[in-house]
C-alpha cells in the first residue's frame, strides 16, 4: 500500500468498499484515528461539498459495518 496522502485520500474517498478498507489497513492506528475524525468533520461540518460529504459519509460506513472484514469496527 502506497503512503502517497493523494493516493490514500482518493481511495478513502471513493465510495468502493474495497479500495476504502485497502486504504485503511495501511494505515497505522494513529492515522486511522486521524482519518476518522477529518471523515467525521467532513461529513458533519458545513464547509464542504455534497459530493465530499458523502464520500465521507460512505467511507464512515463502510468503517462501521460489523459484515466488513475491517480490525477497527469500535
Amino acid at each position: 500500500m502506497t503512503h502517497d496522502p493523494e493516493t490514500i485520500w482518493a481511495n478513502i474517498l471513493s465510495r468502493d468498499a474495497r479500495r476504502i478498507l485497502a486504504a485503511w489497513d495501511g494505515l497505522t492506528p494513529d492515522e486511522q484515528i486521524a482519518v476518522k475524525a477529518h471523515l467525521t468533520r467532513m461529513a458533519s461540518e458545513t464547509g464542504w461539498s455534497k459530493p465530499q460529504r458523502i464520500s465521507a459519509q460512505t467511507a464512515l460506513d463502510v468503517l462501521a459495518d460489523p459484515s466488513l472484514p475491517n480490525p477497527d469496527n469500535s
